[in-house]
């Protein structure tokens, strides 16, 4: 087996603002695994808010190069690396190589029957009047994801809903308010006919969510990472949200949403805003999904070549075998 690292930025079509952070460009690692005649691959974008940079899972890959190329499985994969970028694109990319070298799709080897999802369509954090007419563009998308923080969330909303009565909005505050602003907004989000606030409070301050009774079901993202902060979660929250940069590829996504999916908890697919080499492996998560957020490639300036159809309405049809998996 040999393995390919190679590092790749993609620019944005426009800067995009959460919570904190302005993005521009996002940098990626690709890996590349060949054997037997076939190649998979694999796509890290990392998470941000824990350094988990493209330097990061560029040298973690290179650091096991050697050991990868004598021989991996799913399992070695997951001792090989902690979670993270890094673990996701050499997870991904195993998955993508086993297919193509066994001739039998993901799909077949999970015994699922893939159906076109819908994704939401994000807006970033601007005034009120440009998250509007930015939902305004975004007539045809019937789900929208709007990110907020402090500075006069309720205020959007009303501009947003005012422009697109018709839309299923879910809101993304990343970690951006204190307890009782949430108790202080969330009736007005229940108001205006929000499907979900996802993290609203900082990762490590959400135990004051235990026996709060939100009128809004609540999302876990930056406090659920990885299959080992699950069960906390899962006490917080209604909604947990897998990415699979944070969990670290797809065996480990497929974990936690066989636990949510026990405990009869609503699940979420969302991303990093990667390119559709991506989006393809959190495909297959977002069949088990009542929320889908894989619009990432919407985003760049450009997407990987054959990547992902993204169609109107928000469908995104199933990813070509010949693309990933």
């Amino acid at each position: 087996m040999r393995m390919k690292v190679e590092r790749i930025t993609f620019p944005l079509a426009a800067p995009f603002a959460i919570t904190g952070h302005v993005f521009n460009d996002i940098e990626t690692v690709r890996v590349s695994l060949e054997s037997d005649g076939v190649a998979g691959r694999g796509e890290g974008v990392g998470v941000y808010y824990l350094n988990d940079t493209a330097d990061v899972m560029f040298s973690q890959l290179m650091n096991i190069q050697a050991e990868v190329e004598k021989g991996i499985n799913f399992n070695t994969i997951q001792e090989m690396l902690p979670a993270g970028g890094a673990r996701n694109a050499l997870d991904c990319a195993f998955w993508d190589l086993e297919a193509k070298r066994g001739s039998v799709s993901v799909w077949d080897k999970l015994d699922i029957d893939p159906k076109p999802l819908k994704t939401v369509c994000t807006i970033g954090i601007g005034s009120k009047e440009e998250m509007a007419d930015t939902a305004r563009t975004y007539q045809s998308y019937p789900n929208l994801k709007i990110k907020l923080d402090g500075e006069d969330p309720i205020g959007k909303l009303e501009a947003i809903r005012a422009v697109r009565p018709d839309a299923s909005l879910v809101i993304d505050v990343n970690q951006g308010w204190s307890f009782e602003e949430l108790k202080e907004y969330a009736p007005h989000c229940r108001r205006l006919g929000l499907e979900m606030i996802e993290q609203p409070l900082p990762r490590g301050g959400d135990d004051l969510l235990e026996g709060y009774e939100s009128p809004v079901p609540l999302g876990a993202d930056e406090s659920c990472l990885d299959a080992s902060e699950y069960e906390a979660a899962a006490k917080r929250y209604d909604v947990i949200n897998i990415k699979l940069d944070k969990c670290g590829g797809l065996t480990s996504g497929l974990l936690i949403a066989n636990m949510a999916l026990r405990d009869q908890k609503a699940l979420m697919v969302g991303n990093m805003t990667g390119s559709s080499l991506s989006m393809a492996p959190a495909y297959v998560i977002g069949q088990f999904c009542h929320f889908v957020d894989i619009d990432g490639p919407l985003l760049l300036a450009k997407d990987i070549e054959n990547g992902l159809h993204y169609t109107a309405g928000g469908i995104v049809e199933v990813p070509s075998r010949m693309f990933w998996g």
